[in-house]
């Protein structure tokens, strides 16, 4: 194995998940999955300490501050717990501790799965709140939390000053109800409570965050004055007095009763009212922390035990195939219903046509299942012992069930693919996704409608929206004469949409909301990323191989690049909104790495290019600038060597308020 290569990949695929993980609100691979990776690179990079690299995900803690909310710079760092998987794991920490206090008690806690966040309090009256975002940086979400009536909007008691950190989640009775809705509403359903409560509480808007009827639960106090506390438990006590909703929690004597209490909480996580990921034990004397420390990354004095799924046996009795958005035959497994983290379970994933082939799975055996994450319900193993010679072998369709066109193999992915673009079910979901609110944003384009365009054949492709007309709409069953003009307005509005909306609109696998802004940004006008090759993809910060390659194989078809054409002379925006400010760094190459104080490695690219600049991967006699933060890496050390100028973030914001460079 190409040791170097691997951890390259690594860090890259963590990235992505990371990103669609806190950013995005949305999971395409389980916490077991996630979890599973970070390891494998954890261990590769201690066995190859000359590979180490400041910006791996293992020295980082994930989340970024999105657009439309001010920035909070955390005075207390907000940082993220090293996790364990075993009884074992727990001990070789128990040992790490005791290397440096003697006989430490914890605290152990479950670990509610949902957004992290700061409360601030002044005079006893609640000032302001906000998330973890990467830990030194949060979002402002004041407004947001204040619609969440657990919180207290004043304490009873007043402090001159309090922060104190909490979780907030939606239960799972909530989320069910929301999801409900939602499906009858033909809105897209949350996949998680977890990305329900943190799409929730992104919302720029107040009262949809107050509809989703949030809740939370404070586990830590983070800064105090007016009060002289010696440990955790004693802490807890003093915020339930305070009238703060607190996590529940045991104080233990040592690491075998912690483990006890670590064994109590996963046989009770089925009853809890919110989704929990598992159990915190933290070193309950703050004497005693603060002489434990911390890493860049987590408190040596508290670990999170993970959970392993529960698996249950099962019988399978029939395997169905869905097209997927972007062509993929997706088998799921049709279960005897059975019990799993407290909800009935009649389907799972069985993801793609190797796992079925390599583990032998067939209709009418007997299956072990679990939920991935906790959530998403998978197909494990076959119990061989079990079989009676009546089950039989499942076989990928050779055409797809969908259009009738024959599939291929996409040895990439290990998938089969339908390449038809004009298949009706490729052809649905990616429409839904394009008239999304984060791709066009076409009100009234729900997905029975779209269901009905594409089953009259109104709509073949993107471009088909644009030519739609009210005597078209109207004509369908249950489309009146006020609703049709209204959907044509919407659609003729959608027109005005940013460049990064319709690149987010189009589908480019491994491409969201955030990546399509950040390419946006970068070119400007679709034309220029039409034409960008890997290397220039690449040089754009958070952009890595596997997004640069998805995006030049996207552009790649010439249908793609005809869908884009049709569009253009349909009148949609093919520009950036975002206007240069300035041509005051026209010519001037940076590279920046590092992490910035107040402001992320992509926002201060985006400022770069408002004003002429240009930003590129790797240090050159190119470069005449090199923006680093705290933990720069080798590039730092490159750049010192060419002789190229280093500004810090003062230094940078200097230069961009200058009239010449």
């Amino acid at each position: 194995m190409d040791v170097e290569k691997r951890i390259r990949a690594l860090r890259e695929e963590i990235r992505y998940h990371s990103r669609k993980y806190y950013d995005e609100n949305t999971n395409e691979i389980s916490d077991f999955e996630y979890d599973a990776l970070m390891r494998e690179l954890k261990s590769l990079e201690a066995e190859h300490p000359e590979l180490f690299d400041p910006d791996s995900p293992t020295q980082r803690i994930g989340g970024t501050v999105q657009s439309g909310f001010q920035k909070v710079v955390h005075t207390v760092r907000m940082e993220s717990l090293q996790d364990c998987f075993s009884a074992e794991e727990l001990r070789e920490f128990d040992e790490r501790v005791r290397g440096k206090v003697e006989h430490p008690s914890y605290v152990v806690e479950p670990k509610i799965d949902g957004l992290s966040v700061s409360l601030e309090y002044r005079d006893g009256v609640f000032v302001r709140g906000s998330t973890r975002g990467d830990g030194v940086t949060g979002e402002d979400i004041t407004e947001n939390l204040r619609t969440i009536e657990q919180i207290p909007k004043t304490l009873s008691r007043p402090l001159p000053f309090l922060e104190v950190r909490g979780e907030v989640y939606m239960s799972r009775s909530v989320f069910e109800e929301l999801n409900r809705v939602r499906e009858e509403n033909e809105q897209p359903l949350f996949a998680n409570p977890r990305n329900a409560a943190a799409g929730s509480l992104r919302q720029l808007d107040s009262a949809i965050t107050r509809k989703r009827r949030l809740s939370i639960l404070i586990f830590n106090i983070q800064q105090i004055e007016g009060e002289s506390l010696s440990s955790h438990a004693e802490s807890l006590e003093l915020l339930r007095a305070l009238g703060f909703p607190v996590n529940r929690y045991q104080l233990c004597g040592g690491i075998e009763e912690a483990l006890a209490a670590v064994d109590r909480i996963g046989d009770e996580r089925g009853a809890f009212e919110f989704d929990i990921d598992g159990a915190v034990l933290k070193v309950d004397n703050f004497e005693m922390r603060e002489l434990l420390g911390s890493t860049a990354k987590f408190p040596r004095w508290a670990a999170a035990f993970k959970y392993p799924p529960e698996v249950k046996a099962t019988k399978l009795l029939d395997v169905t195939i869905a097209v997927g958005r972007t062509g993929v035959l997706t088998p799921t497994a049709v279960l005897e219903p059975v019990r799993l983290s407290g909800t009935s379970v009649s389907a799972a994933s069985l993801h793609n046509r190797d796992f079925i082939k390599e583990r032998d799975i067939r209709i009418g055996d007997t299956v072990y299942v679990r939920k991935a994450g906790e959530i998403i319900p998978e197909v494990l193993s076959v119990d061989l012992s079990r079989r009676d010679g009546s089950e039989r072998e499942f076989r990928f369709p050779d055409h797809c069930p969908s259009c009738g066109e024959p599939v291929v193999n996409d040895e990439s992915e290990s998938a089969v693919r339908c390449t038809n673009s004009a298949c009706p079910a490729q052809l649905v979901r990616s429409i839904i996704h394009f008239v999304s609110r984060d791709a066009m944003d076409i009100d009234g384009m729900g997905t029975a409608v779209v269901e009905a365009f594409v089953r009259e054949g109104l709509i073949h492709n993107f471009a088909d929206l644009y030519r739609l007309t009210a005597d078209q709409i109207q004509a369908l069953e249950r489309q009146g004469e006020k609703s049709a003009e209204n959907l044509v307005a919407a659609i003729a509005a959608s027109r005005d949409r940013d460049l990064s909306r319709l690149i987010y609109a189009l589908g480019i696998r491994h491409i969201g909301a955030k990546t399509a802004q950040l390419l946006a940004l970068h070119f400007g006008e679709m034309d220029r990323l039409i034409g960008a090759s890997v290397e220039e993809l690449e040089a754009i910060p958070d952009i890595g191989g596997i997004m640069a390659e998805s995006v030049k194989e996207y552009f790649s078809h010439a249908q793609s690049v005809d869908i884009i054409e049709q569009l253009k002379t349909l009148g949609v925006n093919m520009r950036s909104t975002e206007k240069r400010e300035s041509d005051r760094l026209a010519g001037v190459t940076f590279v920046l790495t590092g992490t910035l104080p107040t402001m992320t490695r992509a926002e201060a690219s985006a400022l770069i290019e408002k004003h002429g600049g240009k930003v590129t991967g790797s240090v050159s006699k190119k470069t005449r600038y090199l923006l680093a933060g705290e933990d720069a890496g080798s590039k730092l050390a490159k750049a010192q060597k060419l002789g190229v100028e280093i500004l810090d973030e003062n230094a940078f914001l200097k230069l961009i308020d200058t009239e010449e460079v």
